[in-house]
């Protein structure tokens, strides 16, 4: 029983001295190929230097490979950063530019407005008329009725039966007065009569609207004939309207004749209501 436990020891040390010789063969044989390998790379022999070379860029190849999915995965959250920035700043502009759409829609309505404005203004100089301009506010239109709403009333002296003015000629008179605001009856509407005279030979007519763009001319005197000189005015016989104030031009439509406006009573927007006949016209 000893002898055969003596045996199992002694091989068993030489086992572990092979493998202690095999592992220091195994550094010294590497420690011989490293210095080989530093020799052969300082040698500097061609063959060498392209043996190097492939290797170097076999390792170059692979690094790349190995690492572009790190890449790939950045540059991926970069362009994905990137759009969502464009995106934003591409809304924002959006959004400036519709803005100064509006500012542009805004002053070119105000530059409109002002130039009507100004020709009010300037209408209210040369006028033989004391006028004071007003905006219309709204429109009250049906087949046959025409009237509109001025912002101007009996706080600025307007009184009932006033003419009303646009471009210097009449488009109206006033019908009710509120303080802050009145109400125009056009020359179209079906309830509109005024005395007229027509020019250059001074017949005498009643202007009476129908409804329609063109209002036309009753009483007229028998033979009655007009040429496209032929003009209609105010002729002041109601003691309401003041005399002289232009109206439109004679034409003849459906068997009547009528009177095309200067004004179209349906392109109105600011209008000069007439308060009274100027000073100095007063005092000739």
């Amino acid at each position: 029983m000893s002898t055969n436990r003596d045996d199992f020891g002694i091989v068993i040390r030489s086992a572990l001295l092979q493998r202690g010789a095999k592992q220091k063969f195994s550094l010294f044989f590497l420690i011989l190929i490293s210095a080989g390998i530093f020799a052969l790379d300082n040698s500097g022999l061609k063959p060498v230097k392209i043996l190097r070379s492939l290797i170097n860029d076999g390792i170059y190849r692979i690094s790349a490979i190995t690492s572009s999915p790190l890449r790939l995965s950045s540059h991926t959250k970069d362009f994905f950063v990137n759009h969502i920035s464009v995106y934003k700043e591409n809304e924002k502009l959006k959004a400036e530019v519709e803005k100064l759409k509006k500012q542009k829609l805004t002053t070119s309505y105000l530059e409109t407005e002002n130039k009507q404005l100004q020709e009010v203004v300037q209408l209210d100089k040369k006028s033989s008329f004391t006028t004071i301009g007003a905006k219309i506010m709204l429109d009250k239109n049906s087949p046959y009725l025409k009237s509109a709403v001025i912002n101007k009333g009996s706080n600025v002296g307007i009184k009932l039966g006033m003419p009303v003015l646009s471009s210097g000629h009449l488009i109206g008179r006033i019908v009710e007065v509120n303080f802050i605001s009145s109400r125009i009856l056009l020359l179209n509407d079906l309830n509109s009569r005024i005395p007229v005279v027509i020019s250059p030979n001074g017949e005498q007519a009643i202007l009476s609207g129908i409804g329609k763009s063109k209002p036309r001319l009753e009483y007229l005197p028998e033979g009655f004939e007009f040429g496209e000189d032929s003009l209609a005015y105010t002729s002041g016989k109601d003691g309401v309207l003041f005399s002289g104030i232009s109206i439109g031009r004679l034409v003849f439509e459906d068997g009547r004749v009528k009177v095309k406006l200067f004004t179209d009573p349906n392109q109105i927007f600011l209008v000069n209501v007439v308060l009274d006949k100027a000073t100095d016209l007063e005092a000739m």
